[in-house]
């Protein structure tokens, strides 16, 4: 037996992150001056808003378990969000307000789920599409916006949302999915909550769809029952920081809007009469930022054309569509790259909320604060570029902290992974996500600080290190991060793994990790000596089992192979003393002379001794002649012969009529099957160098002699077989 809601009780249905919902909502409140406020949201979430003054939006509520803080979720607002509009009128109006929703304990999931304020449910029909065609539109966002956005009189529009709302809810009732009907019954009970503790006016704010659902309360035992059985645990949270550019449906928020920066601007100007000239003027502002030609009579131009544009449809006044095509047309010339521009900063935006100091957080996000404040490092949006000389104190403090965050898993700070500024020099590309803010959730369990988690993360992962290269990559962080206690830990764990180890390919895929170690210990506060012993101990070990370890072995060991050599290569040239650089050479050469050694290892150790000087043109040209004229592993050692640069070998005329004539003497079937390889090796080559390889080949003949002329024949048969062996066109 169900009863209508009490008349004291007012429903105003919404679009979340609508502008015209939240002008309703603000004006109703006004009106009405209700004893108490109901906004859909978790109920854990009452105990926050006391702090909703301390708050600059875009913010958002998140929840975690507090047994497991990687189920979290977020509930964002925006300022044009007609909930966030309830929460500051109450506040300011000292009027009890509460949430009311399904618990977040019911609903907790991975550390990216999405909020339960989906404002269209979950159901095999779209309610705004329907009313939409209705309405003789084809697109939902483009009604809402007409009928919402630009309304003129938002007083009324609650009453009429409900009875859209209504019609439709009552035809396809029966696709409503059990989720949302929990939702309801728990909505439900909270109304009865707010009906017993007080006599006075009940405004409830929540999404459109839910309002048929709410005009009237069956027995509270019905809804008792459906609420049987849901999760229960302990929930924690806080407010954080939100941008715009999460607010977007692009960023797969479910509740996500197509523009919320065009939506801020919408609330900003209050749908005046120049809400679109002042558009125009900033956009005409952010392509002069990106040094675009943009004038004053352009953006008159662009006004004049949008409100034609607004007539000849039909429409109020002009919306977004008609805001961007004028834009395109007077503004860009018809570029979309610069309509781009426009669309990122403009129409989705980068503006980032704040959460006040005297918000509750967790002790290592708190620390985080200090540390960001204390460092002057801004949170930002949009990444930004951060040069660090360690030699200033403050850029080493920086990059400290921005290596420490990278153990706890919140990268803030992305390194250049080229490093070639020099020792002293580190690139970064800054950027914050809201989502870090669960990342540091789950982190606090392992300390109240960033240095201290961090550490701990570092000594864990230390001991729980399997492999050389495991023990080599943690010691690599742990000297960056300049924790002292870590670096023991993961240099104890290093010798442990090399002591145990037998294969010699994995004590070589370790140096690459260390020779970086050795190299910034210096910076670090690390003696790098300590470090290039232990370098020195794999790399002797390796060395001597290098050669039996690319014996008679399969294709796939041989390409780890190939990797560990080059690895071990380069990290020797970073770090090793004369006497392992002599002990590293040594096992190239019996690498490279050995016959029963996979052609790919024993290819690119003949390349590396060549290229630094041990063996001249004239011995490679011999080892290449060997490996071509026993044809077993030919192609494997010509491959690991070429990978790498391709300007010695161009340079070197007789090296390269070697290869060339091998090549050009294949056999077909054997061509083939030599292509894949032979292609892998040449995509590593750059564009310059493919056309100096290029203009080598068109100078030779088959024979060998140079020639200037075109072999038209053979070019022709090139051609069809090049094109069978991509296969027919589709």
């Amino acid at each position: 037996m169900s009863r209508p809601l009490p008349d004291r009780v007012t429903l105003l249905g919404v679009r979340h992150h609508g502008p015209g919902s939240a002008r309703m909502v603000q004006a109703a409140l006004e009106h009405l001056r209700p004893a108490i406020v109901l906004v859909e949201g978790p109920p854990e979430a009452d105990v926050l808003l006391p702090h909703v003054r301390r708050l600059t939006p875009p913010v958002a509520v998140l929840l975690h378990d507090e047994a497991d803080p990687g189920r979290a979720a977020f509930w964002p607002f925006a300022e044009f969000s007609p909930e966030w509009r309830a929460l500051t009128w109450a506040d300011a109006h000292d009027v009890p307000l509460r949430f009311f929703d399904l618990p977040a304990a019911a609903s907790l999931g991975g550390p990216e789920t999405p909020p339960d304020d989906t404002p269209e449910p979950q159901v095999a029909v779209d309610p705004l599409g329907l009313l939409a065609e209705a309405a003789g539109f084809d697109d939902p966002e483009r009604w809402w916006e007409d009928v919402v956005e630009h309304h003129g009189d938002p007083a009324d529009l609650a009453e009429a949302v409900a009875e859209a709302m209504s019609a439709v809810r009552a035809e396809y009732e029966h696709h409503v999915d059990d989720r949302t009907l929990r939702r309801e019954a728990a909505m439900r009970q909270g109304i009865r909550k707010a009906l017993k503790d007080t006599d006075g006016p009940v405004v409830v704010v929540c999404g459109a769809w839910h309002v048929p659902a709410l005009r009237t309360l069956p027995t509270a035992s019905l809804d008792a029952a459906a609420l049987k059985g849901l999760p229960r645990r302990k929930v924690s949270g806080t407010w954080v920081p939100w941008s715009h550019g999460k607010l977007a449906a692009s960023s797969g928020y479910g509740a996500g809007i197509d523009s919320p920066g065009w939506y801020a601007h919408l609330w900003e100007t209050a749908q005046g009469k120049d809400t679109v000239a002042r558009w125009f003027s900033r956009a005409c502002t952010v392509l002069r930022d990106e040094d675009l030609p943009a004038s004053t009579a352009s953006a008159v131009e662009a006004v004049r054309l949008a409100d034609t544009l607004a007539a000849l449809r039909g429409r109020p006044s002009p919306g977004l569509s008609e805001v961007m095509e004028s834009a395109r047309a007077v503004l860009c010339g018809g570029d979309q790259v610069h309509l781009d521009v426009v669309h990122t900063r403009l129409v989705v935006g980068e503006r980032i909320g704040e959460v006040g100091d005297e918000v509750p957080r967790s002790p290592l996000a708190a620390d985080l604060d200090r540390l960001r404040k204390r460092l002057r490092l801004a949170v930002a949006a949009e990444a930004k570029s951060l040069r660090l000389d360690l030699r200033r104190d403050n850029d080493r403090e920086r990059s400290k902290l921005l290596r420490r965050l990278e153990v706890l898993d919140v990268p803030w700070g992305t390194p250049d992974a080229s490093r070639g500024l020099g020792t002293f020099t580190e690139q970064w590309q800054l950027l914050w996500r809201p989502e870090f803010a669960v990342a540091l959730a789950v982190a606090a369990r392992h300390g109240t600080t960033v240095e201290s988690a961090a550490r701990h993360v570092l000594e864990e992962r230390a001991a729980g290190a399997s492999r050389v290269v495991e023990a080599a990559e943690v010691l690599d962080h742990a000297v960056g991060c300049e924790l002292p206690e870590a670096v023991a830990a993961a240099r104890a764990a290093l010798d442990r793994r090399a002591a145990a180890a037998t294969d010699a390919l994995e004590l070589l895929d370790a140096l690459p990790s260390l020779a970086t170690t050795v190299r910034y210990g210096s910076v670090r506060d690390t003696d790098p000596e300590l470090l290039r012993v232990a370098l020195h101990g794999l790399l002797a070990r390796g060395a001597v089992g290098l050669p039996l370890a690319c014996r008679n072995v399969d294709d796939a060991t041989a390409e780890r192979a190939l990797a560990a050599v080059d690895g071990a290569d380069e990290a020797v040239r970073l770090a090793a003393d004369d006497d392992h650089r002599a002990t590293w050479r040594r096992a190239l050469r019996s690498l490279s002379d050995l016959t029963e050694a996979h052609g790919l290892p024993a290819g690119r150790a003949t390349r590396l001794l060549w290229e630094a000087g041990e063996v001249d043109s004239a011995t490679v040209e011999t080892r290449l002649h060997r490996a071509v004229s026993t044809n077993a592993g030919a192609t494997a050692f010509v491959a690991g012969f070429l990978r790498g640069s391709a300007a010695l070998l161009a340079a070197d005329r007789s090296l390269f009529a070697v290869v060339d004539d091998w090549l050009s003497g294949l056999a077909g079937p054997d061509f083939e099957a030599a292509l894949p390889l032979l292609r892998k090796a040449v995509t590593e080559f750059s564009t310059a160098e493919r056309r100096m390889i290029g203009d080598r080949v068109k100078g030779r003949t088959r024979s060998g002699k140079p020639t200037g002329d075109w072999d038209e024949d053979l070019a022709d048969r090139l051609v069809a077989h090049v094109r069978t062996l991509l296969g027919p066109r589709s």
